[in-house]
């Protein structure tokens, strides 16, 4: 029996074509910079991103971490939203490898108010006063909100004014493109430094890429180096990484399209409260009535069923459509959910 995983789009499988890249790659060794698939891959994101270079990293924790320690100085304060990716998932590893400070910004779901960012920003005159090194921004945001251009024109608009650089965790940035109908470079020209994750709705099995100025990767590459991320012959998993960016990146309306489907047919089940603010991209996160049945008893029945989820976050379930989810399984998905409930 097929089973359905609606944890997360990082439980994605290469294709066939992926795979197929995979065993042919052809490959030299990356620390060396001898490894053709790993440079055309990073040509091809600096490219579609429209900035000079790229990192080819591990993973998107792995790009915003290398970013802020080749961004900063230890001791530097960073600017971050109080509900990121950086803060809530990547094991408090600022302080531990930038050795830095991070001051949070109240986020509206992604969105900084210009005011309060301002006024966030150190003055430099103060003795007593860290430096204010970096601002990190996220879009798509982990909530499933895209954020606006305008509020990230703002953002960066504020950050040029006091020189301080403006990193994007931008691990789903290709949704956030789909979703707004714009060319992702409309998006990472807000930002000095962008994430870019190969894996999630992009299907690779592996991988990230660091974007920037060329100045800047050559820096992160040492940094990668001092991290533990030089690879060697990794372009065994880059030539999934081209795939993904070539091709995968064409399909994401379809992920948003079944997660909307999804939402519409959980809505019509008895006791489900659907977050219908929040359904910008592939995820789609509802509550369930309290008494209903136990957060436990839904996940071991559903997975008895062959159907893999989550169990809530600050009492919200998240179910995610992806490569590897059609129209048919979340029909099924819905039809178990709502015979349990």
């Amino acid at each position: 029996m097929k089973c359905l995983d609606f944890r997360s789009d990082t439980v994605t499988l290469p294709t066939d074509k992926m795979r197929k890249a995979v065993a042919g790659a052809i490959v030299g060794d990356d620390v060396y910079g001898d490894d053709p698939t790993v440079n055309r891959l990073e040509e091809l994101a600096a490219s579609m991103l429209g900035k000079e270079a790229a990192l080819f990293v591990p993973s998107g924790t792995f790009a915003n971490q290398v970013a802020i320690l080749t961004h900063t100085n230890r001791g530097d304060e960073i600017l971050v939203g109080h509900d990121s990716h950086i803060i809530m998932h990547e094991v408090g590893a600022a302080a531990v490898i930038a050795g830095v400070q991070l001051n949070l910004v109240n986020s509206v779901l992604g969105h900084f108010d210009i005011y309060e960012l301002e006024k966030k920003i150190r003055s430099t005159d103060d003795i007593h006063y860290p430096t204010t090194g970096l601002i990190c921004v996220e879009n798509a945001h982990g909530s499933g909100k895209v954020v606006s251009l305008e509020n990230m024109r703002e953002v960066y608009e504020t950050a040029k004014k006091k020189n301080i650089p403006v990193h994007l965790d931008g691990a789903r940035i290709f949704n956030a493109a789909t979703f707004l109908g714009v060319s992702v470079k409309d998006i990472a020209k807000h930002a000095d430094t962008i994430n870019a994750c190969l894996s999630k709705g992009l299907g690779a099995p592996i991988g990230s890429v660091l974007i920037g100025t060329k100045a800047f990767i050559t820096k992160a590459r040492k940094n990668r180096k001092l991290m533990g991320g030089g690879m060697r012959q990794a372009g065994i998993i880059a030539a999934a990484g081209i795939i993904a960016l070539e091709e995968m990146t064409k399909r994401l309306q379809e992920d948003h399209e079944n997660a909307k489907y999804m939402a519409d047919l959980l809505s019509r089940i008895e006791g489900v409260e659907i977050i219908w603010d929040r359904l910008d991209i592939n995820m789609v996160f509802f509550k369930i009535e309290d008494g209903i049945i136990e957060e436990k008893e839904l996940v071991g029945r559903l997975l008895e069923k062959s159907i893999k989820v989550n169990g809530t976050e600050d009492g919200e379930y998240r179910f995610v459509t992806h490569l590897n989810t059609n129209k048919e399984d979340v029909e099924k998905l819905c039809i178990v959910l709502s015979e349990l409930i």
